[in-house]
């Protein structure tokens, strides 16, 4: 006859026994591993623990009972499997134990008798095992009057039908499954769905991917993220400390205007006013504006480039494909390149055009006043007396101030006419026309995704699965 066990589906974990003492070849810590690996399991709430303990052995001394009784002091998940009746002394019997006198549990204890070492030897089957486990049960003088509630088989049906037990955890357990599948989900959006195939879908993905990393960028510089005040640094407090550290004072000191003036008559000496003395401490004083002009420009590309790393890194999207997060960062970089170039010419230029022309209305407010009893017709040779060449100076220092407060405002709008509006308008522009050429391998290339990320993508799935899997295993229990 064949017999056929209709049992719920359970997870079976065959734990090792407790050792007390290493053998040879184990290593002095095995009992305590033991112990560890054994409680990680049993103290799940959601275990339910088999005590299995020897019939031959005194309840007292069990290490399955002991832990038990640790992780599970209530008894409400501990069923007590005793085994080897069979094997006890004559006269001796576990009534105590089976009847829930020498130690109880919520659960009745059951007893079992399994195949002994000459039936595996013999090659006895389970169901043949099974017979003669229900014909021990039947005859026994001890263990007649329970037989209907011992056995492997009963143990089996016992375990079926857990309901109390079960249905005790099942609002826990679902609440544990709904909020993994939510977190899985969660990380899913955040990892993206797989690759497209086609090349169109691929080329959309990579533009909208460059729309996220331009948005990110903008709202650094527009200030709906950090970063983009530091430009504004550069304007407000750096140029203006480059300008006044500028060397005027050495320029303009009465010994080098005598030197420039002198120099630039030549052999013939100015018949008036040293036009020529001051055209040429004009333009060296002018000359000094380059370097701030010059460190305004760099040090606003300096930042631009910061906040392209920041913007890449904080473009979530993008972590997924290193490689298109590399040609990004280089596209960019490269664009910020040409603005810095563009506004270098631009500042410079601004300074040169300020050498090119000079604002007459300036000096012919400012007449050429004689020292108080000399007679214009003096010789040349009295022009380069002190107080004139103080005069020559202190007209070049007024004109040079005014340049400077000029300079302090334009160079700004140059700098942010060239490479910030520049760098928000048309950053990725020439990455776009080049992405428009490419062909479907090279699409693809560009969509190499991380291959950590893929994994971990496909764990995600896996384990959603799974968990989706074993909400609906719990909704059939639930309106079963």
């Amino acid at each position: 006859m064949n017999i056929f066990l209709a049992v719920v589906n359970l997870t079976l974990i065959d734990l090792p026994g407790l050792t007390k003492v290493a053998v040879e070849g184990q290593p002095e810590s095995i009992a305590q591993d033991i112990e560890n690996m054994v409680c990680s399991y049993v103290e799940k709430p959601n275990c339910i623990i088999l005590a299995i303990t020897p019939a031959n052995q005194d309840i007292a001394t069990s290490d399955a009972i002991k832990l038990a009784r640790e992780v599970d002091p209530a008894g409400e998940r501990t069923f007590g499997v005793l085994t080897k009746l069979d094997l006890m002394d004559r006269g001796t019997n576990a009534l105590d134990v089976l009847e829930g006198r020498s130690y109880r549990l919520q659960h009745p204890w059951v007893g079992i008798v399994n195949r002994s070492q000459a039936d595996l030897n013999r090659n006895v089957d389970m169901l043949s095992a099974r017979r003669t486990e229900r014909e021990f049960f039947a005859i026994s003088l001890e263990y007649g009057h329970m037989a209907s509630r011992m056995g492997s088989e009963y143990l089996a049906k016992l375990l079926s039908k857990l309901e109390s037990v079960i249905k005790a955890r099942i609002p826990g357990i679902m609440s544990l499954v709904n909020q993994s599948i939510n977190e899985l989900e969660r990380e899913l959006d955040h990892l993206g769905g797989p690759v497209a195939i086609d090349a169109g879908a691929q080329l959309y993905t990579i533009l909208e991917l460059c729309r996220a990393f331009d948005r990110i960028f903008k709202e650094h510089l527009d200030g709906g993220r950090p970063g983009g005040d530091r430009i504004y640094g550069v304007f407000d407090y750096q140029l203006p400390a480059a300008l006044r550290k500028l060397p005027f004072d050495r320029h303009l000191s009465l010994q080098n205007v005598r030197k420039v003036v002198a120099e630039a008559d030549g052999y013939q000496p100015h018949l008036i006013a040293p036009e020529q003395g001051y055209r040429r401490l004009i333009d060296g004083a002018l000359n000094y504006f380059k370097g701030p002009a010059e460190a305004s420009v760099d040090a606003v590309h300096f930042i631009l480039k910061e906040l392209v790393r920041m913007s890449i890194g904080e473009t979530q999207e993008l972590k997924r494909f290193p490689t298109l997060q590399a040609d990004i960062a280089a596209a960019a970089n490269e664009a910020l390149e040409r603005f810095r170039d563009d506004s270098k010419k631009t500042v410079l230029r601004m300074v040169d055009m300020e050498s090119s022309y000079l604002t007459v209305d300036f000096f012919r407010g400012r007449p050429q006043e004689v020292e108080k009893g000399e007679s214009p017709t003096t010789s040349s040779v009295d022009r380069y007396t002190e107080g004139n060449l103080r005069r020559i100076g202190s007209i070049v220092s007024a004109y040079i101030l005014m340049v400077s407060h000029m300079l302090r405002n334009t160079i700004p709008k140059a700098v942010v006419y060239c490479q910030v509006r520049g760098a928000k308008q048309s950053l990725l522009d020439h990455f776009y026309a080049q992405a428009g050429k490419k062909e479907g391998r090279q699409l693809a290339q560009l969509l190499d995704e991380n291959p950590v990320l893929m994994e971990r993508r496909q764990q995600c799935e896996r384990r959603l699965e799974l968990y989706k899997s074993a909400r609906d295993e719990i909704d059939s229990v639930l309106w079963a």
